[in-house]
């Protein structure tokens, strides 16, 4: 098959040799049955135990975190690497293995899929999907598989739906999201819920209009299909003007969280296309907004918009967190969100509507003049919102405070731990006219106009921030030379890990206080999620390793922007190749 990635990079650095000759020149399944597998029944992804990651943040609450406590403050130093797995691929590795009682699956971009045994490595079978000549990668990517009953569900970026046996990695049926054609394609891992699986379209910069559709676990049938931008006479349609809304965006990258309580569905909806908010004149809902939905019915519930007529290519497309909080000595149902507006959000959920009650600026912020105390909306300086026709510069960049990385929760330390970036401002001068063909880049901007710099005297991009959201204080921070593109995981010992940045090291950091207790340089850069199991007594810790997609994007451009800081291009170019890492404590 042709490859169109569009990032530039290839396939370089022996690392990517590392995988079995044997799965690389392999048909499209090389299978082998597993004994003894556990089904992933509802009560189980309600109730996760301990030892296992079944779902792409560990549980429905989006926590990002393993209550393994084997791997403490006091041992994290002795982790070293006890088995890795080149993927044979290179491009942006951004998915968590799921582990099901000793049963490892992890994805990779190209979609692929293994099945490995999560003691030692060993490969128990192996899929790729045959993918169309024709298709366009602008994100080459995916965040992960889900796990229900005896399947292993992949949502692919040629827009399909593919439910494998998890015994065999056979294809029980593969079902078409949208058509590809018209820029629509998935990268998120599917959220599973009482025999639902449900999955988002991405495709915002090719002029699509965004949907959650949710298919029967077993059969693959469609249920029910809900756009994030409404049509003509529906709740919300007033926010649009004219026939805006049949291209408006609205993407979902990621897999979204669940109350069980509600049962509600909270999905991150990006932003509005094309960027300048002047080609679609309205609040244009429900683009960077949070949205719940009934996973029943696929029902509109409720909603909250970070930020009307997005501007600035702020996609809000990581969910929120569902956390407890405490305001003024009322205990909240909260649901809390790290923004790529730069804003820290901390909302309140309820069976028919979501309440503002709090936000932050973590980063470096001037294009929000305000944001109301009751509820929510920002006021806007208009000196920093593009519009068409005119060089705008704001800040953060469109990479944003936060991009999709997901951040954690820490029930321990009841702190919030945010991957950030900051000390970065772009600029978007916007064309007068764009057609709209499907299918085709929809931005409203010239890829050249498109500008990021630094601000005056930044010695440092990244920033790993633990914050209270009770009190809405920060308490901790460590910062980087490089931008940092880092998931976080962290856990019941006391830790958070953290990759991510260009010098290519998977880190360990005490939760309470931020110290550096552990580096370990990989063959690429971090960009994967994390994640923690236990097979016979023993705690691992296990990230793929493989730069690409945004964090090499967002690497050139602030290589072209001139940035001197010390040490920051000392390894360009990053090596590219996938490579799965496991660690465990050493005796």
């Amino acid at each position: 098959m042709r490859d169109h990635r569009t990032s530039g990079a290839s396939l370089r650095g022996a690392a990517a040799a590392l995988l079995v000759g044997v799965l690389w020149l392999a048909p499209a399944v090389a299978a082998a049955q597993i004994r003894n597998y556990s089904p992933v029944t509802d009560a189980r992804l309600l109730n996760p135990e301990p030892q296992n990651w079944l779902m792409y943040r560990g549980n429905y609450a989006g926590w990002g975190y393993s209550p393994l406590d084997q791997i403490t403050t006091q041992n994290a130093r002795k982790l070293t690497p006890v088995w890795t797995l080149g993927t044979g691929v290179a491009e942006g590795h951004e998915s968590p293995p799921m582990v099901n009682n000793g049963v490892m699956f992890v994805s990779t971009p190209q979609n692929q899929v293994l099945a490995l045994d999560a003691k030692n490595g060993d490969v128990l079978w192996y899929y790729k999907k045959d993918l169309p000549d024709d298709l366009l990668q602008l994100h080459p990517t995916n965040r992960g598989v889900g796990l229900y009953e005896d399947k292993v569900y992949l949502a692919t970026v040629d827009a399909h739906l593919v439910a494998l046996d998890a015994k065999t990695g056979r294809v029980v049926w593969d079902k078409v999201v949208e058509d590809y054609h018209k820029g629509y394609y998935c990268t998120l891992a599917p959220l599973i819920v009482r025999g639902k699986v449900m999955v988002g379209t991405s495709g915002g910069e090719l002029a699509i209009r965004g949907f959650v559709q949710a298919f029967d676990a077993r059969t693959g049938d469609t249920l029910w299909r809900t756009y994030t931008v409404p049509a003509p006479g529906e709740p919300g349609s007033d926010t649009w003007q004219g026939d805006d809304w049949k291209n408006g965006g609205g993407s979902v990258w990621i897999q979204g969280t669940y109350d069980p309580q509600l049962n509600l569905a909270f999905w991150g909806v990006g932003n509005a296309g094309p960027w300048a908010g002047d080609f679609h004149n309205g609040d244009n809902l429900y683009t960077s907004s949070v949205i719940a939905l009934d996973p029943d019915s696929g029902a509109l519930k409720a909603y909250h918009q970070y930020h009307w007529n997005d501007s600035w290519d702020w996609d809000e497309v990581t969910p929120p967190m569902l956390i407890d909080v405490q305001r003024n000595g009322r205990p909240i149902k909260g649901l809390v969100h790290p923004g790529r507006n730069g804003y820290l959000w901390v909302l309140e959920r309820g069976p028919d509507k979501i309440s503002f009650v709090d936000a932050k600026a973590y980063v470096r912020q001037n294009a929000f003049a305000s944001v109301d105390s009751a509820t929510g909306r920002p006021s806007y300086d208009a000196e920093h919102k593009p519009v068409r026709g005119r060089l705008v510069d704001f800040c953060p960049s469109l990479w944003g405070g936060k991009d999709w990385p997901p951040a954690a929760y820490n029930p321990r330390t009841k702190l919030v731990y945010i991957p950030s970036n900051d000390n970065h401002c772009g600029s978007l001068k916007s064309k007068q006219e764009e057609p709209t063909k499907p299918g085709q880049l929809y931005l409203g901007v010239e890829v050249k106009d498109i500008g990021l710099s630094v601000y005056p005297g930044s010695k440092t991009i990244g920033r790993l921030q633990a914050w209270d959201p009770n009190k809405m204080e920060r308490v901790w921070a460590q910062d980087f030379v490089s931008h940092s593109f880092g998931p976080v995981l962290t856990t019941g010992g006391g830790l958070v890990f953290q990759g991510g940045t260009n010098d290519r090291y998977f880190r360990a950091f005490d939760a309470k206080n931020g110290q550096m207790l552990w580096e370990f340089r990989t063959n690429s850069g971090v960009t994967a999620v994390p994640m923690s199991y236990m097979v016979d007594g023993v705690q691992y810790v296990a990230v793929q390793s493989g730069w690409g997609v945004d964090a090499e994007r967002m690497q050139g451009a602030l290589i072209a922007a001139g940035y001197q800081a010390k040490n920051y291009a000392k390894d360009v170019p990053i090596p590219q190749g996938g490579v799965l890492w496991v660690f465990a404590v050493g005796k």
